[in-house]
């Protein structure tokens, strides 16, 4: 197994095709950048890191990501395979024909809503409607209590539900600040431009493991 290749940490690289960064099939890596802090360090043990305690969910987080072997962490990637890491917030995706990229992503507010384990894709839902749960209402009664698609919408254009009790899901967001930060309410969220690749990738059934 080769060793992993570091990620700058000024910002996200979403890799392409390849073993390497740089060494896609059909073109380099392609880089997504952002206003990033390079103050916080991964932690070795791979506990959850919170944001900083002045700056509370304010301050986003880029850790050296790196790539990695699926083998790893999946039997198969014949359905493709997604792996969320909550600690780097970022999702990593495999798909069969040797697609292999990585996403920055938003991640809940605090380690105790943050599920973590094996599950897979339940439903994929196209423009998805959202409703608030009731967990959500009593931590802010003000929410609306439905929001149809569109640009207001929390899920962004597409969404992905998790087989976990509960909704949990993978989706876009129309509110690109919360990318990089602790901002969900349980879910990964992703750019719309990101989470329309995953949906296109994914099937139902598709495993899924956060750590």
């Amino acid at each position: 197994m080769s060793e992993p290749t570091s990620i700058d940490r000024r910002g996200f690289v979403v890799l392409a095709t390849g073993a390497a960064v740089g060494a896609a099939v059909g073109g380099p890596a392609l880089a997504q950048q952002g206003v990033f802090t390079d103050t916080l360090v991964v932690d070795p043990l791979r506990q959850y890191v919170p944001d900083s305690a002045d700056k509370p969910r304010l301050q986003r987080r880029v850790s050296g990501s790196v790539s990695r072997d699926w083998q790893a962490y999946f039997s198969s990637i014949g359905n493709s395979a997604i792996l969320v890491d909550t600690n780097d917030r970022v999702l990593h995706l495999w798909s069969p024909d040797g697609f292999y990229r990585i996403y920055p992503t938003s991640v809940p507010m605090t380690g105790d809503m943050t599920r973590r384990g094996r599950t897979s894709v339940v439903l994929k839902r196209h423009d998805p409607e959202w409703r608030p749960t009731d967990n959500m209402i009593a931590r802010n009664p003000d929410l609306p209590r439905y929001v149809g698609p569109g640009p207001d919408n929390p899920l962004g254009i597409r969404a992905l539900n998790l087989g976990f009790p509960g909704a949990y899901r993978i989706h876009g967001t129309n509110d690109i600040r919360k990318i990089g930060r602790q901002s969900s309410n349980g879910c990964i969220g992703l750019f719309n431009e990101h989470i329309l690749e995953v949906y296109d990738r994914v099937q139902v059934g598709t495993p899924v493991l956060l750590i």
